[in-house]
């Protein structure tokens, strides 16, 4: 639930978008990426997401379904145009983004009353973003869809942006309000010290279990993840690739974290496939339409692939 545009990725490595000649336009927004890459591992995924009545959002529906995402909860704001995504790819680690979202961005226009409460509440599943929760009518529609869940794996994904949010306390009052809902939270160290004071990995997962979650997830980059719960925390080091753009890494990581855990697998496993999962996408240009399905990440894993 969140987040949806159109990515317009450079063909060109390593130049300014001034003097980029030519793009490619890529199925993009986080939890819509984390759908497609649930959908490439054999998941039933649908998006709750709002697009522009243009071209634009047109593309979007005719790309989910070729992804095998349901569409049906993805709805057109006439007066609001698709936003669109442009990036700078400068590897191994710069990677300048640019959102056009304005003067408001659809996915903000999520409305608590539209809402299928019952496939919300019965989904075994629910991956929600800190990102929802910046601007009404949006948030509150966030919130009751995380309120609605009776049981199965709630997950809020920290996803801050700070360009969208009027200050960072702001951010933080409401992404621990959101948290109380949630039974799994997945962040980036600077998230993590948005939404619960603590930047090193340790310190942030035991803080995040203190308010009463299952499974704390911190993405530390290069350095790898770290996954705790109430009993064990795994400690999955980095796979190393040549990096071409690592804007889908997360998003290919939480679709195969949200596999591991439906699958049952142990946190071990899940870490270390949703680890590979991510570097796979890192070492490709485009985001949604780079997801592996699931035997490519088995045969890369390490000490399991050829």
């Amino acid at each position: 639930m969140g987040r949806v545009s159109v990515d317009v990725y450079p063909h060109d490595v390593g130049v300014p978008l001034e003097d980029v000649e030519t793009f490619g336009k890529y199925l993009g927004g986080s939890p819509t990426n984390v759908a497609v890459a649930a959908a490439r591992h054999g998941r039933r995924t649908a998006v709750i997401t709002r697009t522009g009545d243009d071209p634009f959002g047109r593309f979007i529906h005719k790309a989910l379904k070729g992804f095998g995402v349901d569409d049906r909860y993805v709805t057109a704001v006439p007066a609001l145009p698709t936003p669109v995504v442009f990036c700078e790819i400068f590897p191994p680690d710069d990677f300048p983004l640019y959102f056009y979202r304005y003067p408001k961005a659809p996915d903000l226009e999520i409305r608590a009353a539209e809402l299928d409460l019952d496939a919300i509440g019965s989904a075994r599943i629910l991956w929600a973003t800190v990102t929802g929760l910046s601007q009404e009518p949006s948030r509150e529609a966030t919130l009751t869809a995380l309120a609605a869940r009776r049981d199965g794996i709630t997950v809020l994904d920290l996803d801050h942006r700070p360009a969208l949010w009027e200050s960072r306390d702001e951010a933080t009052r409401w992404t621990r309000r959101a948290l109380e809902h949630a039974t799994v939270a997945v962040g980036n160290l600077d998230e993590c010290a948005m939404a619960v004071g603590e930047r090193e990995p340790h310190a942030a997962a035991r803080a995040l279990l203190d308010l009463g979650l299952d499974l704390a997830i911190v993405k530390r980059g290069p350095d790898g993840v770290l996954a705790a719960s109430r009993t064990e925390v795994v400690d999955g080091p980095p796979v190393e690739v040549e990096v071409v753009n690592g804007l889908g890494a997360g998003d290919a990581f939480g679709g195969a974290v949200c596999h591991g855990l439906l699958a049952g697998w142990p946190l071990t496993r899940t870490v270390a496939f949703a680890n590979t999962a991510g570097a796979l996408v890192a070492s490709r240009l485009a985001c949604a339409d780079a997801m592996p399905d699931t035997a490519e990440v088995e045969k890369a894993m390490p000490g399991e692939g050829s």
